[in-house]
């Protein structure tokens, strides 16, 4: 869970991000969960026991400091972190 500020609720989120270090920016990458999905190339289809069925949206792809972050709900499976992968590379014009 990920608390994004006055405007947006607290949510669940995918964090995608590496250790960074002491001289470098506390800030972890998060790809937010979202229980309104479109159906758009950039969403990931995401369900699973304890969630309502949802979708991981890359196009929402976003930083906060660590101190953002409120509580682990789950850790994903494999099949599914890698589809959120390159939906976010796809997003991002990246090979």
């Amino acid at each position: 869970m990920i608390d994004l500020g006055m405007a947006a609720k607290p949510r669940p989120a995918l964090l995608l991000s590496i250790a960074y270090r002491d001289n470098e920016r506390a800030i972890v990458t998060y790809v937010p969960r979202t229980l309104s999905a479109r159906g758009t190339t950039f969403e990931v289809p995401h369900n699973a026991r304890g969630f309502e069925a949802g979708a991981f949206d890359a196009q929402g792809l976003g930083g906060v400091p660590p101190i953002r972050l409120i509580r682990r709900l789950a850790t994903l499976d494999r099949v599914t972190l890698s589809n959120v992968e390159s939906a976010v590379r796809s997003w991002l014009g990246l090979p």
